[in-house]
């Protein structure tokens, strides 16, 4: 490994607080061209005024800025659960990433970026939150919480998780999430990171897995992360090339070009497939490119947010 390439990568998550409030500031400020229109850096500060709520604590100032209604927040109040599911097996370090930044990341760098800056704005408006991190075992749990010494604390381990240089090359994703839907005993709104590919293959159980966290009635939003113009499209150059198989070691060499419109077949059944079933479960699957921006994400969340209070 290019020890340059991992001085930069220390330098891109050594301060991942500092990086993740710019994701969110950049985010707010651009926040007017978003179906959000009206919402400003006081979002954090406020809640959308429902119907039949008492009128005592409604920012009327705000009103006339934005011409819809909020009322005020206050410090003790917290309106959400929040909990975090990141996949941190071999295949999310894809692509290998020799200048990483920002806006060029592999997979779990995005998943660890797109946390940090939702917890950002958890924190913003006081609610809690959780992470569960899996890979070839549940390598760690941490239930919801929304005080400091607890943000500070997930923000250490997901650290951690960027700096991985020998991820886990096995995982069976049913198995953890199962275990994680056991953990997670309050209603909370749950965020999955993950690619969805899996050593363990068997797509019922896979299914399954994902149904049982809808128990207790959580909601469920799977970010379905992938580099789409080569894991999805399999558009490479067309010359004698290996392709290597991260979590098994296993590799084929060839040209792109012979497999590329059965590979494509393949791979759009089955995340069809898993589109489908989502829907029948009623998760909310979100197909993100990680060589796009964080938008995609936060929008989702605001959606989810509001519907689920």
């Amino acid at each position: 490994m290019d020890p340059q390439y991992e001085l930069h990568k220390m330098a891109l998550f050594q301060n991942l607080e500092l990086l993740a409030n710019q994701v969110v500031e950049g985010f707010i400020s651009g926040i007017h061209k978003s179906p959000f229109h009206g919402f400003s850096a006081e979002f954090a500060e406020h809640k959308i005024y429902n119907a039949g709520e008492s009128t005592k604590h409604i920012d009327w100032k705000l009103f006339a800025k934005t011409d819809k209604l909020y009322t005020k927040r206050y410090e003790e109040e917290t309106n959400l659960r929040c909990h975090m599911i990141l996949d941190n097996s071999a295949s999310m370090y894809y692509p290998e990433v020799q200048d990483l930044t920002s806006t060029n990341l592999n997979k779990i760098g995005f998943g660890v970026l797109a946390i940090a800056a939702l917890m950002n704005i958890l924190k913003r408006q006081r609610d809690a939150v959780g992470l569960s991190i899996y890979s070839d075992a549940y390598n760690y749990y941490s239930p919801e919480k929304g005080s400091e010494r607890h943000h500070q604390m997930l923000l250490a381990k997901l650290g951690e998780i960027s700096m991985e240089t020998k991820p886990a090359q096995q995982t069976e994703t049913y198995t953890y999430l199962h275990q994680i839907a056991e953990k997670i005993k309050r209603r909370s709104l749950i965020f999955l990171f993950t690619d969805m590919f899996q050593t363990a293959t068997d797509d019922d159980k896979l299914f399954d897995a994902l149904r049982h966290l809808k128990y207790n009635k959580h909601e469920v939003v799977l970010f379905h992360l992938l580099n789409t113009e080569t894991e999805l499209h399999f558009n490479f150059e067309n010359k004698p090339k290996r392709f290597l198989d991260v979590e098994t070691g296993e590799h084929i060499d060839l040209y792109a070009d012979t497999i590329k419109e059965a590979y494509h077949k393949e791979v759009a059944q089955y995340f069809d497939e898993l589109k489908l079933k989502c829907a029948q479960y009623k998760i909310k699957h979100v197909d993100v490119d990680i060589k796009q921006q964080f938008s995609k994400i936060f929008n989702t969340f605001m959606i989810e947010r509001q519907k689920f209070l």
